[in-house]
């Protein structure tokens, strides 16, 4: 495997993260539970296919094939995508919703935190940029998950099936294969040990003022990566791709 075909995979990886998540979080436009929280998601949506924008061109600079950020986005199958499948789950209740949220924010914020010194310049750009918005991500996340958790006894037993529920979805964050390992010894992507440390120590803080409990069932799914995904992936690529399958080539 070449540098580029390992940078390419891996920042289509990052890109399609941001997509799928950035598209189910865009399905709660008008039914927030609050007008401020409906806007609060909805400007976290746009931050993600933002952030899912620069990376698919990133990817598509380097595939050097005369493809874009939309031909990729739009235009693949879906075994071509590979999004873990944590961010493809349904949306659920809005408890659903801030875990998933808050697992995916809980990690990505390190991985930024520590990208932004890669030695490819327009990964580190990328990362350096996303990370102001990460940020606002996690705390938003967080706050509703320790309010959540500790509020109600509703409240908490929602929020603490969400998180039985979701969790056997974490592992997925930390796949790593040969693409990963050949740009970690060029110093372009971080070890992901390291985020997992920080990542670990971040949730467990966060569910203890919750007053959750992490599951014990060490069950997990995988597959995302590697183009197999949930029964919920198709749904949401005919949503996705509606415009731009009906309408070739169309821009706004």
């Amino acid at each position: 495997m070449t540098k580029n075909e390992a940078l390419f995979n891996y920042t289509l990886r990052l890109g399609d993260d941001s997509l799928i998540l950035g598209q189910r979080l865009a399905e709660w436009c008008g039914h927030g539970p609050i007008l401020e929280e409906d806007i609060a998601i909805t400007n976290i949506s746009l931050d993600l296919i933002g952030q899912a924008t620069n990376l698919l061109n990133y990817a598509a600079l380097i595939e050097n094939k005369d493809r874009n950020a939309d031909n990729i986005a739009f235009l693949r199958l879906e075994k071509e995508y590979c999004n873990i499948l944590l961010v493809e789950q349904l949306n659920g209740d809005f408890g659903d919703t801030m875990m998933r949220q808050f697992l995916f924010d809980a990690f990505r914020k390190p991985l930024f935190e520590m990208l932004q010194f890669s030695k490819d310049k327009q990964l580190a750009a990328i990362a350096e940029k996303s990370l102001k918005e990460t940020k606002y991500h996690l705390k938003h996340s967080s706050e509703w998950i320790i309010r959540l958790g500790d509020g109600t006894e509703e409240s908490h037993q929602r929020v603490q099936n969400s998180l039985t529920n979701l969790w056997r979805y974490t592992d997925e964050l930390f796949f790593t294969d040969e693409s990963d390992t050949l740009l970690g010894e060029l110093g372009i992507i971080p070890d992901f040990s390291k985020i997992k440390e920080v990542w670990s120590a971040n949730v467990t803080a966060v569910f203890e003022q919750a007053t959750l409990q992490i599951p014990a069932n060490n069950w997990q799914f995988e597959g995302g990566r590697k183009g197999r995904h949930s029964e919920h992936m198709g749904y949401l690529l005919a949503e996705l791709q509606y415009m731009q399958r009906a309408y070739p080539n169309m821009e706004w």
